[in-house]
């Protein structure tokens, strides 16, 4: 058999997103695993498979992907991603007396599961975008935030 009849099979293509979507949320969750965040690897992993297996599963119960009308009537059914992640997120944002955290990484989960819908509907290139600016966002801008923070604290002092 060849490679390209392999991958042409519909279930290798369904278990190729979900494993993709897997390593994308993976990728995510290691960075936020090194910071010593609440939610890590299997956390962002399965929460971007898991939107990559719904939009699967309501593309092929509205009628396949080859149907535009299917992937209309699919998108009601992978809507329902986002408060099913939102329910996930809130629980991830502590409030300790005046300080509130948890919010950024139950925004990275509210992304991963953007990112699991964008491959379940066969978006690769703009999953695989969508998490580079995610981790640009987790790690560059970290970095800058903290200098800013140094800067601003530094000038009220003055």
């Amino acid at each position: 058999m060849e490679i390209t009849t392999l991958i042409a099979n519909p279930n290798i293509e369904i278990i190729i997103k979900l494993v993709v979507a897997l390593l994308l949320g993976m990728s995510l969750g290691v960075e936020r695993a090194i910071a010593g965040k609440t939610a890590g690897m299997r956390t962002y992993g399965l929460v971007t498979m898991g939107s990559a297996l719904f939009t699967v599963v309501a593309v092929i119960a509205a009628g396949g992907y080859s149907s535009e009308a299917a992937l209309r009537e699919s998108i009601r059914f992978t809507s329902q991603v986002l408060p099913g992640i939102g329910f996930i997120g809130a629980g991830l944002i502590f409030f300790r007396g005046e300080k509130v955290s948890g919010v950024t990484t139950a925004a990275g989960i509210w992304v991963a599961a953007g990112i699991g819908v964008a491959i379940g509907y066969g978006l690769y290139i703009l999953a695989a975008m969508a998490t580079i600016f995610a981790l640009l966002v987790f790690t560059g801008f970290w970095y800058i935030e903290e200098r800013l923070k140094v800067l601003a604290h530094a000038e009220t002092e003055e």
